[in-house]
């Protein structure tokens, strides 16, 4: 059976974020970057069962962090994005630009 490689706007918008944050890629940091960046808020909900599709995807991985003290002694999961989930994003760009080629000046809003 073939691994499903499409990604939806929220996934591409969790995995560019993941790439963004880099080494501070955690739940609650990228939940306000894609506010930030994307405004585009995240319920914790979704944010969560979007991270856990993509690593079913085999798009990110993560690791877990020794429990700090400022943390309550809770450890935190750091994500990274695979080189699956870089080939999947670069698919998705592509399939975009393919997209909108041609549309410009259908879709130019100075016109």
């Amino acid at each position: 059976m073939k691994r499903n490689t499409t990604i939806g706007q929220l996934e591409q918008l969790v995995l560019l974020g993941v790439l963004q944050l880099a080494d501070e890629a955690y739940a609650l940091r990228l939940r306000d970057e894609l506010k930030r960046m994307a405004g585009h808020p995240v319920s914790r909900g979704a944010l969560y069962r979007t991270l856990d599709r993509l690593e079913q995807k085999g798009f990110i991985e993560w690791e877990m962090e020794t429990a700090i003290p400022r943390r309550g002694g809770h450890p935190r999961r750091r994500f990274n994005v695979t080189t699956a989930g870089i080939h999947a994003l670069r698919a998705s760009r592509q399939t975009l630009l393919r997209m909108w080629s041609g549309l410009e000046k259908t879709l130019d809003e100075t016109a």
